[in-house]
């Protein structure tokens, strides 16, 4: 087993300049459109280096509550706007989004620690596709249908309370914000309390678009006083949440309880399936690269790879070597595949349960819990690979959240269906085989919101969701706009 890549934090001649400018440093809550001063703020910490690179402001329970009543008067006016203003105005977003593009990928290296070209393309410029895809929707969408004697009329169910996590805090955002405009609601957003300065950058844009004042706001603080006023609040009609499966829980008990409509977007467990016929190169590297993805910061990564028995060694050898060539380090560098994890805590979170794994049997085949030389002061863990895991280890069922990828083996389509299906969660997966109609049918045999075959690419236009203990409703597509919807039937 061989060392992987490490760097030492001093930038290329490559790297972006993650400075601290003016836009970083914020003690305000955006209600109505307008800029409040709060009396508290919270520092926020680049997670490669410990320093603080900006500040956000502490909200209060009250400062929650005005903003949903601004959003409850600025959804007066946008629910009566036509399909087309909705449509122009998201394009106008993206278009101002793509001016301030830079600073929002600065922003994300500094507070997320994601590597520049990750923050760039899974960060930054999908989050602008996602807004240019609810601007088609929008357009495309219609607000009546005539089905047999009724006319069923979508109308905007009213204010979104938007939460969103601290990994993907603009993907997130976009994700959200655009399905919640497209249909005609208005939104307050909470971001999460270590990622909040994209959200501002954000919240910029949408105030040098046609908009009306108030239609987004911005209410940052902590998770256990904004979260409850906002999901409490009868102002709010929706409660679009992205997170752990433990608040999850909460957070749909509380909607519950208030028979409040909830969308949860929460963890993973998801296997990558490689079928016998598959191409066991392309098919290792795919998967390691998906579940390295952002640190394996990501509530989808795949981070089971199932294997034929007969080639396990092999698959464990290349998951290995490919683990091992990953280049760790300083995030502001385009040669750097992975950055620090985004905190001290997460990062203790994943030490523990790999060095958990190890004892109870596991072997490391790549990575382990060593520091990584040369990058004393941030959260940095090695890219892992476990194998050699007893079935139903609970380093296979339970979420990880880092760079931790367990190998497994199975003997056929079947067990292979039944491995992938056996934990709690059912968020996305993956399917390797030659024969596309064979992989295609174990895709569909797979409890889970989302499944790739061979490879494919995302596509924002397709909903993303969980089954089971991965969360309720979808994001994304005409389907994640349809959580934004409540319907109306008129027989005639």
């Amino acid at each position: 087993m061989t060392a992987p890549h490490e760097q030492l934090t001093t930038r290329d001649e490559e790297a972006i300049d993650v400075n601290t400018p003016s836009t970083w440093w914020r003690s305000t809550a955006l209600i109505g459109g307008r800029w409040r001063e709060c009396p508290q703020t919270c520092d926020v910490e680049n997670p490669a280096t410990g320093e603080v690179v900006g500040r956000a402001a502490v909200a209060t329970a009250a400062d929650a509550d005005d903003a949903v009543v601004a959003a409850q008067a600025a959804g007066q006016v946008w629910a009566a706007s036509t399909a087309a203003q909705r449509a122009a105005a998201l394009g106008q977003l993206a278009e101002r989004l793509r001016g301030r593009r830079d600073e929002l990928v600065a922003a994300t290296v500094a507070e997320v620690g994601a590597p520049v070209t990750v923050a760039e393309q899974s960060h930054v410029d999908l989050a602008i596709e996602i807004i240019d895809s609810f601007a088609r929707i929008a357009a495309e969408t219609p607000l009546r249908e005539q089905v047999g004697n009724s006319i069923l009329v979508r109308r905007p169910a009213g204010v979104v309370a938007a939460i969103t996590p601290w990994n993907y805090p603009i993907y997130q955002l976009a994700a959200k914000v655009g399905a919640a405009l497209a249909a005609g609601c208005t939104v307050v957003v909470k971001p999460a309390e270590l990622t909040p300065l994209g959200t501002y950058l954000f919240c910029d844009a949408v105030l040098d678009t046609d908009l009306p004042a108030g239609a987004v706001n911005l209410v940052p603080g902590r998770g256990s006083v904004i979260g409850p006023a906002l999901i409490e609040h009868p102002g709010v009609a929706v409660v679009s949440f992205t997170g752990s499966t433990t608040v999850g829980r909460q957070v749909g008990a509380q909607a519950g309880r208030l028979v409040k409509r909830a969308c949860l977007e929460l963890g993973g467990k998801s296997a990558s399936v490689v079928l016998g016929d598959a191409d066991l190169d392309a098919a290792v590297r795919g998967t390691v690269a998906a579940a390295m993805l952002n640190t394996g910061q990501t509530c989808s990564a795949w981070t089971r790879l199932l294997v034929p028995r007969a080639r396990y060694e092999e698959a464990v050898a290349l998951a290995a070597e490919c683990a091992d060539a990953l280049v760790v380090g300083d995030p502001t560098s385009r040669g750097t595949d992975l950055g620090p994890l985004a905190s001290k805590a997460q990062l203790i979170a994943v030490r523990t349960m790999v060095d958990d794994a190890v004892a109870r049997g596991a072997r490391v085949a790549a990575g382990g819990t060593a520091p990584v030389k040369g990058l004393a002061g941030g959260h940095f863990h090695r890219p892992t690979v476990l194998a050699d895991v007893d079935r139903g280890d609970p380093i296979t069922r339970d979420e990880v959240f880092g760079p931790v990828l367990v190998v497994e083996s199975h003997d056929g389509d079947d067990e292979a269906v039944a491995l992938a299906n056996a934990t709690e969660y059912g968020l996305a997966g993956a399917v390797w085989s030659a024969d596309e109609e064979r992989a295609v049918d174990v895709a569909l045999r797979m409890d889970t919101g989302q499944v790739d075959v061979n490879g494919a690419p995302f596509n924002p236009l397709a909903p993303f969701g969980g089954w089971k203990a991965s969360g309720l409703g979808r994001e994304l597509g005409r389907i994640g706009f349809d959580e934004c919807v409540e319907w109306t039937a008129v027989q005639i």
